[in-house]
């Protein structure tokens, strides 16, 4: 009786073989013995091999699609058998590679190819020496600063409107101004004094690891009295009385923290910002986000003649924090008072590499003049609504008693806008240089805030800064004011920007020198316009290549000093762009002595004025760059021996030089801050 449900299916392709076989096997039982087990599989045939336990096994659909063990060739693949895909491609790999084993046979057979090993190592160097060709060729391609700027024309012709670059004709290279019709005012303005400080808030980018840049930092250009007060008798810290310098840290290292925590007790003059230390990775969105929340700067100490505007932002403060050993002195009397003012606000938000060298008077002056320029002229021009530059009225403003320490800041009754402001060194015409550039406060407020910039933080951070300000809401609005003539390179750095250290009075012969070039150009045409135009503005027609001359450094050279027997004083001097001690070379009947005695004093340099000359000095590699920068611009005598012998008094003799010595180790230099530091 057959069993339900397991009935064999007659249209199996096996069911024939297996009936035909099972006959077999009964009529020949009776001669042959049956065996214990069925015999192996012939191994020349291994794909007919049938599975032991197939015959009895039960078709069922319960059971799979066939309903019995599959074969080799039908089941699914194992890592043992791969798939024909798999043998495809491991054909295809071995052609490719037959191939290029045939090929390297070729080579090497070739009659030329080196076969002693002398000839091999020549080979060698032959192809060392093509791929060092090869990479220089390809820097060299990609390298956009091939030839010196002509610094000489910056210093020149000034900047006559401040559009974002694409809301005007986009400036060719050497990108020069073209000549205004009428230049404006010098700086700085006969009445700088009697305007109100500017509040500036200034974050040096440091690292955990950068601890003796950072005491470099804190001993010269954040406290030295000529860089917060200026030059000649200065302005007794007034104009810097608002400006305050912290350094801003990622998220120190594990063996940094205690050093890094110790350090913020002891200076109190540290930001550790909350992201991974970075360069082009989000630090500078993150620094001027906790700028926007933080960031505060002493008040207006002392009334001026011109009252401050009032800002959106002027009524928000703050109590006033523990001093810097570098802050102003002026917010070190008012902590010591016992009662101190409130902090407010900053004007303006600076961020600085720690490889630059800034003079703190300098780049306070030229904020301040920022802070009351109106539309996109330069401040002092004629159409510009805060030009006070009148003979009577300076004269007036200039005799106006100012008000002590504890009275509150005269201001503006009325609200004024908020200034939108983007100051730097623009660079091709495109964004601000990262050594050292300012946003004031509504731009800060606004990076912080806009959803659409925190997307935009990865990058190189001052290209980015740039494509904020072309996203914000009132781009065409800001101001793009560039400063280009006072921010150079170190003249050992040996890059396109690179010069020596410059003072206002050398700069006043470089623009009749090139003023006198322009003109005698002029005179070769009836068109002057049109020649000056081409002059400075047309790719075709290079600019002179003594605009870019350096009497101190040469671009692609390295730097050496003029003479081998010098002081080190005399190489700091010969530093100087246009001394004397620059211009010396072996075999000139020039002697050192000479130079030195007739070189210009500090005073001469800056033409009798507190500020005109260098803001930032850049690209500092070393630490002995960065001292010799600090003598060169904090430590030069006021007068030079040979000014001095001009002089008849001795009395005034004696107080004339207060310089190299007197300065930072005299007592009497300090001796109003010295009055008011808490014990």
């Amino acid at each position: 009786m057959p069993v339900r449900g397991c009935a064999v299916n007659s249209s199996y392709p096996g069911a024939t073989s297996r009936s035909n076989r099972s006959s077999s096997e009964t009529s020949t039982s009776s001669v042959t013995p049956t065996p214990s087990r069925e015999p192996s599989p012939s191994p020349l045939f291994p794909l007919h091999r049938v599975s032991s336990d197939a015959d009895g096994e039960p078709t069922s659909p319960f059971l799979g699609s066939s309903g019995a063990y599959t074969t080799s060739r039908d089941g699914s693949r194992r890592w043992w058998n791969p798939s024909p895909h798999s043998r495809r491609r491991r054909k295809r790999e071995g052609r490719i590679w037959r191939a290029l084993k045939k090929g390297a046979r070729r080579i090497v057979r070739h009659p030329l190819f080196p076969q002693q090993p002398i000839t091999i190592i020549f080979a060698l160097l032959l192809l060392t020496v093509f791929a060092i060709s090869l990479t220089l060729l390809l820097m060299y391609i990609l390298n956009p600063d091939k030839e010196p700027l002509p610094w000489q024309a910056y210093c020149t012709i000034p900047q006559s409107m401040s559009l974002p670059p694409s809301h005007r004709t986009p400036l060719p290279y050497p990108y020069l101004n073209p000549l205004p019709d009428k230049f404006p005012p010098s700086f700085p303005p006969d009445n700088l004094d009697s305007i109100p400080p500017a509040g500036l808030f200034l974050g040096v980018f440091s690292m955990d690891s950068a601890l003796e840049r950072r005491m470099l930092i804190r001993t010269t250009w954040a406290a030295h009295p000529r860089s917060r007060n200026g030059a000649g008798s200065g302005d007794d810290g007034l104009g810097t009385s608002r400006t305050v310098v912290r350094f801003i840290l990622g998220q120190p290292r594990k063996g940094w923290e205690r050093r890094i925590q110790a350090e913020m007790e002891m200076y109190n003059d540290i930001v550790v910002l909350p992201c991974p230390e970075n360069m082009n990775s989000g630090k500078s969105h993150a620094y001027f986000t906790w700028a926007a929340q933080n960031a505060w700067v002493p008040p207006i100490y002392r009334n001026t003649s011109i009252p401050a505007p009032n800002f959106t932002y002027s009524e928000q403060t703050s109590s006033a924090p523990r001093p810097a050993p570098h802050d102003p002195h002026l917010a070190w009397e008012d902590h010591a008072s016992g009662h101190p003012r409130l902090w407010t606000r900053p004007d303006f938000i600076g961020k600085v590499d720690d490889d630059a060298f800034v003079m703190l008077a300098e780049l306070e002056s030229r904020m301040r003049l920022e802070l009351h320029a109106k539309g996109q002229s330069p401040y002092g021009t004629r159409d510009n609504t805060t030009y006070i530059g009148l003979d009577s009225l300076n004269t007036e403003l200039s005799s106006a008693p100012n008000s002590n320490v504890d009275s509150m800041p005269k201001r503006d009754p009325g609200p004024t806008q908020d200034p939108l402001v983007y100051w730097g060194y623009l660079v091709k015409d495109r964004f601000m240089g990262g050594e050292l550039y300012g946003l004031s406060w509504s731009l800060v407020d606004w990076i912080s805030k806009d959803p659409t910039i925190k997307g935009l933080t990865k990058g190189a951070e001052d290209k980015q800064t740039a494509k904020w300000m072309a996203l914000h809401p009132q781009a065409g609005q800001i101001r793009w004011s560039t400063e280009r003539c006072w921010f150079y390179d170190h003249p050992r750095a040996g890059t396109v920007y690179s010069h020596g250290f410059l003072f206002p009075s050398h700069v006043t012969r470089v623009r009749q020198s090139v003023l006198s070039y322009i003109k005698q150009a002029s005179r070769n045409s009836s068109r002057i316009t049109t020649i000056s135009q081409n002059i400075l503005n047309t790719p075709n027609i290079p600019t002179p290549s003594s605009w870019a001359h350096s009497s101190v450094s040469t671009f692609g050279l390295r730097y050496q000093q003029p003479l081998q027997d010098m002081t080190f004083t005399e190489t700091v001097e010969a530093l100087v762009e246009g001394s004397d001690m620059s211009k010396l070379r072996e075999g000139l009947s020039t002697e050192t002595d000479y130079a030195w005695r007739y070189r210009e004093g500090r005073i001469k340099r800056y033409e009798n004025k507190r500020v005109g000359g260098t803001v930032v000095v850049h690209f500092i590699k070393k630490h002995m760059w960065f001292l010799e920068t600090a003598l060169a611009l904090l430590e030069d005598d006021d007068y030079s021996e040979f000014e001095i012998e001009g002089i008849s008094s001795n009395a005034i003799k004696e107080k004339l030089n207060v310089g190299l010595s007197a300065v930072w180790t005299d007592t009497t230099a300090f001796k109003q801050a010295n009055a008011s530091w808490p014990s």
